[in-house]
């Protein structure tokens, strides 16, 4: 079955005010990561309004509606966790009351990533509509939770707990236009040092940890700014992009971009203002690229010249996450995030580029104003970290991505999303999915 491009276009523009209501009644409730209970309601009942056959939360709290039947799954997934709104004087609106224009939707939410969640429910409803639904397969549609504090914590509780297991999926997660096949990974690192107080007055006396970590920090700097000449005692991360230092993976870190690590926090203890500091901490976002693993990733920190210098005094470790969910379930991981990255030529990217291609051409489509997005590749990546860090990056089911709104709108004030990528992401995931059959 190739169901006609203008039915599929028509029945997306049909549900076009049935999913900008959707999104403002997201976007109206606050649902930050582990607060999420409002909007899964929300999610639930707009499910039930849609014809879904079975719709329910698991015992994280992500809500999953389903349509079809048979033994394979395909999945589209959103996460309907925001972040918070930060200075509420950046904002020129109410962040949850938001507005509409005649091209734009305002607030919290709403390119990352609940638009996702109303293009998702909507294609599937397009699919059931114009029975679109491959034979032998169930679609499922997840509501996913605490993607921004713990990105894929969701779906390895939907993997490992509730045994779920699709052909591929969808990530909804805004795409600029584009179609995403991959992303760096990233880890989140703690350096701890030991000191010895003392008197300020004789800080000779002492062991000053925060002078150690100082030490610590310029390295951690050189890593991430040198270069890789054989001549430098640190070889920088961009080592990673040479086939000498990365060979069989060079290609792909050149696709997502080299791996980067940024101090991000710095701790101390002290008996007083007037004493010399006896221990100093430090947090690293590492983000990683192909080729590099959370093994390497403490390795290179451990190898630094002032960590080797401190010896026992210095612990390098691994952040865990053990924060309860909104149903108050705790599902305990290490804070490791997996880069991923898909070939153009499998199934799954093949089958949205070619129902790009049928709807839309070959160049991205674009917002008013934005059409210096036409002219990059349709086929592209991520900059930031999606939940396919644990979908394929963890557990190896085929990931790809395509969603309404723009990566620079994350985690934004003055937060939109577009209603015209509201309406070509749904009638995409339909003909996508329809063509996936095919393979």
């Amino acid at each position: 079955m190739n169901t006609d491009r203008e039915k599929i276009l028509a029945a997306a523009e049909g549900y076009r005010e049935d999913m900008i209501s959707f999104l403002r009644k997201m976007i109206s409730i606050p649902s930050e990561s582990a607060e999420e209970e409002g909007v899964v309601s929300c999610i639930m009942e707009e499910m039930k309004k849609n014809g879904f056959e079975d719709v329910g939360t698991d015992g994280l709290g992500n809500v999953i509606g389903w349509l079809g039947k048979g033994d394979k799954i395909i999945a589209l997934d959103s996460h309907v966790d925001t972040v918070g709104i930060g200075n509420r004087d950046n904002w020129t609106n109410d962040p949850y009351e938001g507005f509409e224009n005649d091209q734009v939707i305002y607030g919290r939410g709403a390119s990352d990533q609940e638009g996702g969640m109303a293009s998702a429910l909507y294609g599937a409803r397009i699919m059931k509509d114009l029975n679109m639904i491959p034979e032998g397969y169930r679609l499922m549609v997840v509501g996913s939770v605490m993607e921004e504090d713990c990105d894929g914590l969701c779906w390895q509780y939907i993997v490992n707990k509730d045994g779920i297991r699709p052909e591929f999926v969808i990530s909804t997660e805004p795409t600029d236009g584009g179609i995403y096949r991959g992303q760096r990974g990233r880890m989140e690192i703690r350096v701890d040092v030991r000191g010895i107080s003392c008197h300020g007055s004789a800080p000779e006396r002492g062991e000053n940890a925060i002078y150690k970590m100082a030490d610590i920090i310029n390295d951690v700097r050189a890593l991430n700014n040198n270069g890789c000449e054989d001549s430098t005692q640190i070889r920088g991360l961009v080592k990673m992009l040479d086939p000498k230092y990365n060979p069989e993976h060079y290609e792909d870190a050149r696709f997502l971009g080299r791996g980067t690590c940024a101090v991000s926090q710095i701790f101390y203890t002290s008996p007083s203002r007037c004493a010399v500091a006896d221990s100093c901490a430090i947090s690293i976002d590492r983000r990683m690229t192909a080729g590099e693993t959370w093994e390497s990733c403490i390795k290179e920190i451990e190898e630094l010249p002032a960590v080797k210098k401190y010896g026992e005094d210095v612990k390098v470790s691994m952040y865990s996450y053990d924060r309860p969910s909104w149903k108050k379930e705790v599902y305990e991981t290490e804070c490791y995030f997996p880069t991923w990255v898909s070939g153009e030529s499998e199934p799954h990217v093949k089958a949205l580029v070619e129902a790009h291609k049928k709807l839309f051409g070959e160049k991205r489509m674009c917002p008013p104003g934005q059409e210096a997005l036409r002219d990059r590749p349709l086929t592209d990546k991520w900059t930031f970290s999606t939940n396919g860090v644990s979908i394929q990056g963890r557990f190896g089911i085929p990931c790809v991505g395509f969603g309404p709104g723009a990566e620079s709108q994350a985690h934004a004030p003055n937060e939109i999303t577009w209603k015209d990528d509201l309406v070509r992401a749904a009638a995409l995931y339909a003909a996508a999915i329809e063509l996936y059959e095919k393979k």
